[in-house]
């Protein structure tokens, strides 16, 4: 792709920004002869290092730590932040988002300066973007005074969450209408990651994001969602086919523009290895024959089976083809990798009259004997589930599925950052038919949601028979489970999601800290000690809850306005 090709110039303006952005008054004699100034920078040169960096973090959270929270996925090892919430303060996220925003605010400034009307409009939703996920994870933020330390702005106030979303949406709104008649002249080819200039895919993309935001706010603003939403459905300008996505490639050539699980740069290849299928998703998926269940997991290496015959509770030794490997209780996954293409199959028997748990502290049983085995969610050892018997990290858990080999690759195919999509479009569509907003019916748009996703992940051709086995019966549970399967790599929005509506129904395991699920992210000290007056405002605003524990306030359990009076998610 010409994209591509340009993202060494993406990482060199990247770094030219960052740069600047301490230095908000260069002069000749202090300039970077080799760098970019701020005050001439071409707004071209400035599209790919806002667009790459919001890709990489947004992908970074819903194929992390949130698939975690959503249950997507769990980590079989250091996996405190991930499968239990244990969660410190978030100074290095705040950072990273607030710097999308400057990068972002030179190339609004610039665009506006040199009549790129295609541009401003970028700038305009990717800001709306960026200050929708900084409110979204956190609460209040700063925002009307935000990105005005020139102007002596050094200790913002904290707007309330209402303020900030009712600003994305006259931004997106402003995007949206500068869209429908910019002049893309002035764009240079390759340097829009997401749409390489095109502007009615750009306006589809401004005009969902328009939607999620108004579902975000619709149980408290519910009058400004119904019509909002109503009137982009009337417009048809939204994401409807899967190709329209808003995604961003990788290219793969170091760790940083790769997969975050690439194992080309991580040798012990412990990023792809401890991240497992969480037993919430696998289990939906098997139990509906899915068919993207294979696209995105393996099946297990060694699998259980049911002997009555056997003379002792389990196998100690794995078997090859049925036969017992003496000495052998498993094998490396490269190993079983190259033995099960090569057509052998490996089990390990057990006498279901005779098991006993080995550790019920850790695993109680019973034996899972699927042929597709996901962790389930907060176990205080998941390395051990499964009577795993090489616990650890030095060889994998043979009793568990892995996520697909394509989640080691750095680049191409399914590899993609997804900050938006049609299926997510087309779910929201259909809550809020089912809410009785006019929108076209509840099912049709539920039944194209599963269609698009199906069409994202390869797997359009088995949509009939998939269909009929999830057939919308007029709930918003149905709808939210599936907008929750069609996330996948992209969680951020289910948990925003289950935060409003409390679907699906998740529980949390033994190992985390509390039994609810988290809402928030934690405000950082760093915040704290240089304007803490004004984040202290803020955390008066959030609303302790039974869960919120020592940190009170400040917690990763307390709720913000969005949810407060809702009684949701508990």
């Amino acid at each position: 792709m010409k994209i591509l090709k340009h993202i060494p110039k993406i990482v060199f303006v990247f770094a030219v920004l960052i740069a600047s952005s301490c230095k908000d008054n260069l002069t000749e004699i202090n300039e970077n002869p080799n760098g970019v100034d701020p005050n001439s920078a071409n707004p071209n040169l400035l599209l790919p290092t806002v667009m790459t960096g919001v890709g990489n973090q947004y992908l970074k959270l819903g194929y992390g730590r949130i698939a975690g929270v959503i249950q997507h996925t769990q980590e079989d090892a250091w996996k405190n932040g991930f499968n239990d919430y244990d969660w410190t303060e978030e100074d290095d996220e705040w950072k990273a988002w607030y710097g999308f925003l400057r990068n972002n605010n030179l190339l609004y400034n610039r665009s506006v300066e040199m009549g790129f009307t295609f541009h401003q409009a970028v700038a305009l939703t990717m800001k709306a973007f960026i200050f929708g996920t900084i409110t979204d994870l956190w609460g209040d933020a700063p925002y009307t005074n935000a990105l005005k330390g020139d102007e002596g702005e050094l200790l913002p106030v904290f707007d309330s969450q209402e303020v900030i979303y009712k600003g994305i949406i006259e931004d997106l709104k402003q995007a949206s209408a500068l869209f429908a008649t910019a002049d893309v002249a002035t764009y240079a080819p390759g340097y829009d990651v997401y749409y390489n200039g095109d502007k009615l895919k750009w306006q589809k993309f401004t005009n969902s994001l328009l939607l999620r935001y108004y579902m975000r706010v619709s149980s408290k603003l519910p009058d400004v969602a119904k019509a909002g939403i109503e009137q982009i459905y009337t417009s048809g300008i939204y994401l409807k086919e899967a190709s329209d996505d808003a995604v961003m490639e990788y290219i793969g050539a170091a760790s940083g523009d790769s997969w975050p699980t690439a194992i080309a740069f991580d040798v012990s290849q412990s990023n792809w290895r401890r991240r497992r299928p969480a037993a919430t998703l696998l289990n939906n998926l098997v139990a509906n024959n899915d068919p993207r269940l294979k696209v995105w997991f393996q099946p297990v290496h060694v699998r259980w089976v049911s002997d009555a015959t056997l003379k002792t509770g389990v196998d100690e030794f794995i078997r090859k083809d049925g036969v017992i490997q003496n000495g052998v209780k498993s094998l490396t996954e490269q190993e079983l990798r190259e033995e099960i293409a090569a057509g052998h199959k490996f089990t390990r028997h057990f006498n279901p009259a005779m098991y006993k748990p080995e550790r019920p502290d850790l695993f109680n049983g019973p034996l899972n004997t699927g042929e597709y085995v996901g962790i389930p969610a907060g176990m205080i050892d998941p390395t051990y589930y499964n009577e795993n018997p090489t616990t650890g990290q030095q060889v994998q858990n043979q009793h568990a599925s892995q996520l697909s080999y394509e989640y080691q690759g750095s680049k191409g195919g399914l590899l993609k950052a997804r900050l938006a999509s049609a299926a997510e479009t087309s779910f929201i569509l259909a809550e809020a038919a089912q809410k009785g907003w006019a929108t076209g019916g509840a099912e049709v748009n539920y039944n194209n949601g599963i269609k698009q996703s199906l069409q994202t992940w390869g797997v359009a051709d088995k949509y009939d028979a998939y269909v009929k086995t999830v057939a919308y019966k007029g709930t918003l549970a149905q709808i939210i489970e599936q907008k929750w399967i069609a996330s996948w790599t992209a969680s951020t929005e289910a948990w925003f999601d289950y935060r409003r509506t409390g679907l699906p129904v998740l529980v949390a395991g033994q190992a985390p800290a509390s039994r609810a699920l988290p809402l928030r992210f934690i405000y950082s000290n760093n915040e704290l000690n240089n304007n803490g007056a004004n984040v202290r405002g803020a955390i008066d605003k959030l609303e302790e809850t039974n869960f919120s524990g020592p940190r009170k306030k400040n917690s990763q359990w307390s709720k913000p306005w969005l949810v407060q009076g809702t009684g949701k998610p508990w």
